[in-house]
């Protein structure tokens, strides 16, 4: 495989890495692999917005390249099989047609549908509120809050801040109603429950991550953004609180 295959590669790989939400140092080993597998030098450097390689071929000519990341998701399953892609080829290099119709097929690999989606979201609001020493009926309350919440974020598109500050603000105000016209709701286990699809747990977690392997600028951009939508989600809930104590009073 030529170096610029070589290349097209690996931008491809780290790509869909990235967006899928890897950590940065995961991303350029893959890379680093990739590339080693056909005895290929190259420096590679990942930040939250792109994927940067250079690449000295066998006449020792330097190639560079970068892709630009513009959205980004949670998908742990494509993480995977890119990453056992790129363990085959360190083991046994394929050619180029190969690789990228393996890279095709693992892009177009099919997502849950939203239904299930929904319905695992769903599932996560019910077990966490009990979880939290809830009840039946603040469970089943966390799950259709949790319904209407997953809706708006996957069918209504905004800034990040406003979308989560909406979400907290509708299970603010919606706990604060159910409590109000079933007496058997407490709404700290409707919150506790509802706002569990809300966290950002994988960016959060894979940012602190890239600060201690080094990546400080990766990380703290993840760290930031997790933060970020923590902070929309507490300033939505809150604010619905403190409307209700105020109607209350």
């Amino acid at each position: 495989m030529e170096a610029k295959q070589v290349l097209e590669i690996s931008l491809c790989a780290g790509q869909m890495l990235l967006s899928s939400g890897a950590e940065s140092y995961r991303v350029e080993e893959t890379i680093e692999r990739i590339c080693n597998a056909y005895n290929l030098k190259c420096e590679c450097m990942v930040t939250a917005k792109g994927v940067f390689i250079s690449i000295i071929d066998h006449n020792d000519e330097k190639i560079t390249s970068l892709k630009k990341i513009r959205t980004r998701n949670v998908d742990l399953y494509r993480i995977e099989l890119i990453n056992s892609f790129s363990r085959d080829i360190q083991h046994e290099p394929i050619s180029y047609e190969k690789a990228k119709q393996i890279l095709k097929d693992i892009d177009q690999a099919p997502y849950f549908s939203f239904p299930i989606r929904l319905f695992a979201a769903s599932m996560t609001s019910f077990i966490y509120s009990l979880f939290f020493n809830g009840t039946i009926c603040d469970s089943v309350v966390s799950v259709i809050i949790s319904i209407v919440i997953y809706f708006i974020l996957e069918k209504i598109s905004g800034t990040v801040f406003l979308q989560f500050f909406l979400s907290g603000f509708i299970i603010g105000i919606a706990s604060i109603i159910a409590q109000s016209s079933l007496p058997l709701v407490n709404k700290g286990n409707v919150i506790t429950g509802s706002i569990m699809i809300l966290l950002p747990g994988v960016p959060l977690t894979n940012g602190i991550k890239d600060i201690i392997s080094g990546d400080f600028e990766s990380g703290i951009t993840k760290f930031g953004e997790a933060m970020l939508i923590i902070t929309a989600v507490g300033a939505g809930i809150g604010s619905a609180l403190t409307i209700g104590m105020g109607v209350k009073l």
